[in-house]
């Protein structure tokens, strides 16, 4: 029997190349071997209180992405979070048992509150339950997380330990980490600090246009280049290395590797050529996503189906959990 795995993005603006090779590429590869679904979580954007003309035009972007990237909606269910309301109502369901104090010390609460002091909403707060919603409401087994987001699955499998305790019922599964067998790859930002991210302003686009992308990577941060042989890299250098090991050839980076050691980088080439091969993954991308924007059509029919076994899954879930919490029909 395929286990159930899920996963969403935020719909807070265009995928780049980390959540390509940090997400995206094992998704197109889970579908095949698991029950697939994965979501376009708009719900979650509300945090940052989206201007209202964006939040389509981003969810039909994260869209594209989606499907551009190798994501099937015959292998998976593809579907917008909005579109389940069984979501919120399991959300809401779930709060009653959440603790205010368990949800505040929350590493990503702490740090929302430090960056946005002036928009401490609610749903920052519970951000958390309405992630756990999202997983449990499947019944997922497998979910794939970055290592900012362990807390956070870390507080479903409690919150589902705590609802079958509760209730004296074993039935939410404890959701673990799932990451395809494959080691988790981090993209570092091209400002030379962190990892690539939409808020960073540090990220190269799937969506980016050839000109842009070669700019981007030509203005990213380096040094002054070594001094004495075999020298530790700097951390912006090193970050430009990370990447390069990712998209290009072992040949290359052992060229550039060489040059470095020696002394003889020249941090031009290796951005030029940091570039060219960048543009061999994103540029056929690029233009799926491009031909799927202009397909209303094909979008439309997706998120339908989509949207009908998201529902048909999370409706049979709700229903059983109102059953256990004693909501009976008249």
């Amino acid at each position: 029997m395929k286990e159930t795995v899920v996963s969403g993005i935020r719909s807070t603006g265009n995928l780049h190349l980390g959540n390509y090779y940090g997400a995206l590429r094992n998704f197109v590869k889970m579908q095949y071997e698991n029950n697939c679904f994965f979501f376009i979580a708009d719900l979650h954007s509300l945090t940052t209180h989206p201007d209202p003309a964006l939040l389509h035009v981003n969810v039909k972007n994260i869209l594209a992405e989606y499907l551009a990237a190798g994501l099937d909606p015959e292998a998976s269910t593809i579907f917008i979070q909005s579109d389940v309301p069984e979501i919120p109502e399991l959300y809401l369901l779930l709060n009653m048992h959440v603790y205010v104090g368990e949800l505040e010390r929350t590493v990503s609460f702490k740090e929302k509150v430090r960056k946005q002091p002036e928009n401490v909403n609610a749903g920052l707060l519970t951000y958390p339950t309405l992630m756990a919603a999202d997983i449990m409401i499947h019944k997922a087994t497998k979910v794939p997380v970055g290592k900012d987001q362990e807390q956070h699955l870390e507080m479903t499998r409690r919150f589902s330990r705590r609802f079958n305790s509760i209730y004296g019922v074993e039935y939410f599964p404890e959701p673990a980490s799932y990451n395809f067998g494959a080691e988790s790859i981090k993209i570092p930002g091209l400002n030379g600090t962190g990892k690539m991210g939409k808020s960073e302003g540090n990220c190269v686009y799937l969506i980016d246009d050839e000109k842009t992308l070669r700019k981007k990577v030509m203005r990213s941060v380096t040094d002054e280049g070594p001094q004495v042989p075999n020298s530790p890299k700097s951390e912006p250098v090193e970050n430009l290395f990370t990447i390069l090991k990712i998209v290009s050839t072992p040949d290359t980076v052992e060229y550039f590797e060489e040059k470095y050691n020696n002394c003889e980088i020249r941090y031009g080439d290796l951005k030029k050529q940091l570039a060219e091969d960048i543009l061999k993954v994103t540029l056929p991308i690029r233009e799926r996503i491009l031909d799927i924007q202009n397909n209303d059509e094909y979008m439309r029919k997706v998120v339908k189906a989509g949207a009908e076994k998201a529902r048909e899954s999370a409706a049979k879930t709700l229903r059983e959990v109102k059953e256990i919490m004693g909501f009976k029909s008249f």
